[in-house]
């Protein structure tokens, strides 16, 4: 069942006929991750691209004083790997913590390598997330140096009702860029204009 999930995700990049789509799936494995469990942690090479079947992901750096800062949120459909030790096989410089319990769809470097290697589609696809990617990241970047707290709040608000209710407020303030407090303070100055 959640095999057929990445299918229907991949499904809307490339087209894959029934024996592609298989090939494709039968490289990943599932895995069941409890909540507060880490899928990545510093100092040791992130070995597997994640897909989110089912529940809620952090990534984050820990600053030399103690500070997280938060990079990336993942729910179901999207992907989460620290992208840089993935890519180059190289230690990570990040954590990846399960917020909720979760299952997932994960593939090691070597396979996915393969799988580029026999059909084109299939480096197609990949080639079409990591350009997403760096679209998304690009624009966090420009709203981040361009836009009140408030006003990438909202962005984040808008673009992102899923995530909301299921990320800590923490965590989301360290994503915007903001201390927990200050988010508070715009969300109940939010509430009382409602």
């Amino acid at each position: 069942m959640s095999k057929d999930q990445l299918i229907s995700y991949v499904k809307k990049f490339v087209p894959l006929d029934d024996i592609e789509a298989k090939q494709f799936v039968s490289n990943f494995e599932e895995v069941n991750v409890k909540k507060r469990q880490f899928i990545v942690q510093p100092n040791f090479t992130n070995k597997h691209r994640v897909f989110v079947v089912k529940g809620a992901f952090r990534s984050y750096a820990l600053a030399p004083d103690g500070q997280e800062h938060t990079l990336q949120f993942a729910i179901e459909n999207w992907w989460v790997s620290d992208f840089n030790s993935y890519i180059y096989q190289h230690p990570s410089t990040l954590f990846i913590v399960a917020l909720e319990d979760s299952t997932i769809l994960q593939i090691e470097f070597n396979k996915e390598q393969e799988l580029k290697k026999v059909n084109h589609k299939f480096e197609t696809f990949f080639r079409i997330m990591a350009e997403k990617g760096l679209a998304f990241e690009h624009r966090r970047i420009v709203i981040n140096l361009t836009h009140s707290a408030e006003e990438r709040y909202q962005n984040f608000l808008s673009n992102f009702p899923n995530f909301v209710q299921r990320v800590p407020q923490y965590a989301l303030a360290s994503y915007l860029g903001m201390t927990t407090e200050f988010l508070s303070r715009i969300r109940n100055k939010r509430a009382k204009k409602s």
